[in-house]
């Protein structure tokens, strides 16, 4: 068979080419047409960057590979092209001119037509020139609000599909475990529920959009030793199956999910990217994933150079493919003519080689991309005069006032009020000392995987390409009448304390001290946080806690602002500032969420999606742990956090009154329905996110003291009720008991409804009867939540 077989239906095109049939049938006629040389070359991708003047794409050369040759490779094919905007910065439109210029190539060169399939990153935007800039991951999980993370990922995706994108990789579902980590700006949290949510609802959004979305990383990147990058992960099998695993379980099986990027990290000896048990036993047979398996960049490549496991780049590549990593990333190693090697000769069987390839052309051919009418060349160029590429910059623009709204409302629901003494909101001061590194910094608000911190910095030349204005340009649009007065008083981390004498005379001289604290994201080292940017403790970086203690010395009343990649220990400023406003990175409209939270036009309503440590070595510590892991009379070192996970602070009140639970008992397969009313008794709208915690006292394993199991926004103005009902299926209660396996047990319960793990204000005690109960992957795995207006009092 070959690339030119007509077949019935329609006359004269392959039947791999034909949409009138079944997508099995046209992906299994394929595989049975091709080559040992044209299937491998589907399984990997090429590094490659769009060119500026909207010529064909060049290979990228990363520092970890050796160059690419594609007048070599490609007239086998190839699978993917690996990151095409996000390598360098190039206009969105000449970009989308190039990667299809590009995709012609492809699909002309080998015969079958295939063209590539392309990503990019995509963890707070499309990570790409001139693309908004959104609030990091750990923005998303303080916004406790899933609704607009899926209407911002939706967004996202379209942006990247207009220019010719099919995959982003993205969103992060580890589950933070150590603060110290550097990428904990890139996660949503501490508590796997609340990620598992969040991510679900990003995914949900981007695949609308058509874009694959891909889950990473699989599994227990986040639990590496001491908080290193790359470190091997020390927990036990309870800690995977019932903190790391939950978000993955539930995006694969909620999210419409068609990838999972497998995970560069080993855990009690065996790299993820090596574990068959995880990524063909748990995920596929198991979890019914049907979708693409993705390597972490280099990661086949460190079975041998890293972990040591794999002799050479055929037994990587077979060692691999063997566990269900079906696409080698980001550039060709192991899956070129190693594995078609390793195949030659008998290690590895080929029928390992058309299962990885089932899977990639599956999703081409759902993608269109095999289709007689495919077009390489994007909508968003519909129209254009493709002869003068220098016409068409500026024609695309991927932030746009709808891009930009969307960014600052998810900013705004991301902020933190940590602590306030009545002093916010500010009302009109005269004089304003505007203090700190990050009081002036543009880049401040943005994360390591933001296309200015992550590419941009190494192309100081180019523009920003994106608006960044910083908080001293919004408080002085918010505060147009006061005397604003800046004063650095030291770097992010240079240590330098020569200017903290001149932000003290600045702060007693005006009305308010504000000082903006933080982070300045990179890579490997270039910044205080993001990818390789590990820390030893928790302190403020750089001489910035010196500065915040000066400033705690005066009579003037001083805000702390955070615009950070991670929580802090703050030291004296937890009582003694006047009050603590935390962001996480919140991106390009951040100042302006920020300046409106100062000025009372924002109401704040982030809750804290890590707790905040008291101390700076307390680390690793999460709300999640067990009685011994909290403070007790056997240790010297007590981990309690200055503020609590979920914890955020409103400029009203609300009381929370009239608890009823419809039975004290239910057995083991039932649920419990509650009910409470949650009034606001300020003078302010606001916005209560009410948090539902369960604590088993007695279980069979130990258990955290408890974990969140639900949670909803109650937005309600001044004097305003909603009741508030609750379906608890008592599965939100199972837990990985002695024999490995997934148990409902019979016994006490105590459900807390609270404003956060440590601030419970109704709890219903309830009691499992009957026989324990062992459930697998089809459990519920959500508590529904239900509002009823009330009367106003």
């Amino acid at each position: 068979m070959n690339a030119n077989v007509a077949v019935e239906n329609i006359p004269g095109i392959a039947l791999w080419n034909d949409p009138t049939r079944p997508v099995a049938a046209r992906v299994d006629a394929l595989i049975a047409a091709m080559t040992l040389q044209e299937k491998t070359a589907q399984l990997y991708g090429v590094w490659v960057g769009a060119s500026d003047q909207g010529g064909e794409v060049a290979p990228h050369q990363h520092d970890m590979e050796e160059a690419v040759d594609l007048d070599a490779l490609l007239p086998a094919g190839l699978g993917q092209l690996t990151r095409p905007f996000g390598t360098g910065p190039v206009d969105p439109a000449l970009g989308a001119l190039s990667l299809a210029r590009t995709q012609a190539r492809i699909a002309a060169t080998n015969r079958f037509g295939i063209p590539a399939l392309a990503h990019d990153e995509c963890l707070a935007g499309f990570a790409a020139w001139g693309a908004t800039a959104y609030p990091v991951p750990l923005s998303w999980g303080a916004t406790f609000d899933p609704d607009t993370v899926r209407r911002m990922a939706a967004v996202i995706g379209r942006d990247m599909r207009a220019v010719g994108v099919h995959q982003g990789l993205a969103p992060v579902l580890d589950v933070v475990r150590d603060t110290r980590w550097g990428r904990v700006e890139e996660t949503i949290g501490e508590d796997p529920y609340l990620v598992g949510t969040i991510a679900t609802a990003y995914v949900q959004g981007l695949e609308s959009a058509g874009i694959i979305a891909t889950l990473k990383h699989f599994v227990g990147y986040s639990a590496s030793r001491a908080g290193r990058n790359l470190a091997p992960s020390s927990m036990g099998p309870r800690e995977r199956a019932d903190v790391l695993l939950p978000p993955f379980e539930m995006a694969v099986r909620e999210s419409g999910v068609r990838s999972v990027m497998s995970a560069y990290t080993d855990t009690d000896g065996m790299p993820s990217a090596a574990d068959e048990d995880l990524l063909t036993g748990l995920l596929r047979d198991t979890w019914g994933f049907d979708g693409t398996v993705v390597a972490d960049y280099f990661a086949v490549a460190f079975l041998k150079t890293l972990h040591g496991i794999a002799a050479d780049w055929p037994d990587a590549a077979g060692t691999a493919l063997g566990a269900g990593v079906d696409v080698e990333l980001p550039n060709v190693k192991a899956y070129g003519a190693p594995l078609a090697e390793a195949v030659a000769d008998g290690r590895v069987p080929e029928a390992l080689v058309d299962r990885a390839l089932r899977r990639t052309l599956t999703q081409k051919v759902v993608l269109g991309l095999l289709d007689p009418d495919w077009d390489p060349m994007p909508a968003a160029l519909d129209g254009a005069d493709l002869t003068d590429p220098a016409a068409l910059r500026g024609r695309i623009d991927l932030d746009g006032p709808e891009n930009r709204a969307l960014a600052r409302a998810v900013a705004e629901k991301a902020v933190v009020l940590l602590s306030n003494d009545g002093t916010l909101p500010l009302g009109r001061p005269r004089r304003i000392a505007l203090l700190g590194p990050n009081a002036d910094e543009p880049v401040a608000v943005l994360g390591c995987y933001s296309f200015p911190q992550h590419i941009g910095v190494r192309h100081p030349a180019t523009p920003l390409g994106i608006e960044l204005p910083t908080l001293r340009d919004t408080l002085a649009a918010e505060f147009p009448d006061a005397e604003i007065t800046v004063a650095r008083g030291t770097g992010i981390d240079d240590g330098d304390l020569s200017g903290i004498d001149t932000a003290v005379r600045a702060a007693r001289e005006a009305d308010i001290a504000l000082v903006v604290l933080g982070d300045r994201a990179g890579l490997f080292g270039r910044g205080t946080s993001g990818e390789g940017c590990d820390v030893e403790t928790l302190a403020l970086p750089g001489a910035q806690q010196q500065l915040l203690d000066s400033l705690l010395d005066l009579e003037t009343p001083l805000v702390t602002v955070l615009l950070a990649g991670r929580p802090y220990a703050l030291g004296r400023a937890v009582e003694k500032s006047a009050a603590i406003v935390q962001s996480f990175f919140p991106g390009e409209e951040g100042t302006h969420a920020i300046a409106g939270v100062l000025s009372g036009r924002v109401h704040p309503s982030g809750r804290l999606p890590v707790s905040v440590p008291r101390g700076t070595g307390s680390q690793p510590a999460t709300y999640l742990g067990a009685r011994l892991a909290h403070a007790n009379e056997v240790s010297s070192i007590d981990p309690t956090p200055a503020f609590a996970f979920g914890h955020g602070l409103t400029y009203t009140r609300f009381d929370w009154t009239d608890l009823t639970v419809d039975s004290q008992e239910a057995p083991t397969d039932g649920e419990f329905g509650l009910a409470f009313t949650v009034r606001n008794t300020g003078e302010q709208r606001g916005t209560e996110v009410v948090q539902l915690y369960l604590h088993d006292p007695v279980a069979s394993v130990v258990q955290p003291v408890q974990r969140l199991v639900g949670y909803t926004r109650v937005d309600l103005e001044p004097g305003e009720a909603r009741r508030v009902h609750v379906t608890v299926p008592a599965d939100l209660a199972s837990f990985t008991g002695r024999d490995g396996r997934r148990i409902v047990e019979p016994g006490e319960l105590d459900l807390r409804l609270a404003a956060s793990s440590a601030d419970p204000r109704l709890t219903a005690r309830v009691t499992l009867t009957g026989a324990g109960r062992h459930v697998d992957h089809t459990r519920r795995l959500h508590a529904t939540v239900g509002q009823e207006p009330l009367a106003q009092a």
